[in-house]
């Protein structure tokens, strides 16, 4: 009896995980809503986007609450292009999970850099709507020296 239960709880929430096309187009609009404001440096925006609570991790290990992260828009730093590449949803009740590789363009005083990331979003949906709760990324490794070539 226990292995029948175990079996339909994990059914269960394996069928959770995958999102109904409304909420996935739902979070599709917020992630790239998160992209253009982070892009324009619209605070605005992205302060509807980013939830009060927010954890925001960077590959340099970097934490930053809500606050910091807007506050970082008025930088030097200007993301000029941000791709995100296989982009995977899952959706568990009210949260989802959005993973994604991000490559972005950055031009910092004249130095432009590109940075590829494995990021991860966690998404709370709630009275404003869907909005970014926590963000950890990790650098994807630099090619070894024979690669380069």
């Amino acid at each position: 009896m226990k292995t029948w239960i175990l079996c339909f709880l994990s059914v269960t929430l394996l069928a959770a995980a995958a999102p109904d096309p409304q909420t996935e187009k739902e979070i599709l609009a917020v992630m790239a809503a998160y992209k253009q404001a982070t892009m324009q440096k619209d605070a605005g925006a992205l302060g509807r986007i980013l939830s009060d609570d927010l954890t925001y991790t960077h590959s340099s290990n970097l934490h930053q609450d809500k606050a910091a992260v807007l506050a970082a828009l008025n930088g030097k730093s200007v993301v000029e292009a941000m791709e995100f590449k296989d982009l995977r949803i899952r959706v568990y009740g009210s949260s989802a999970v959005v993973t994604t590789d991000v490559e972005t363009r950055s031009n910092n005083a004249g130095a432009v850099t590109t940075t590829r990331l494995h990021v991860l979003h966690v998404l709370v949906k709630g009275p404003q709507g869907w909005q970014l709760v926590a963000r950890q990324a990790t650098r994807f490794p630099e090619p070894a020296a024979a690669e380069k070539k």
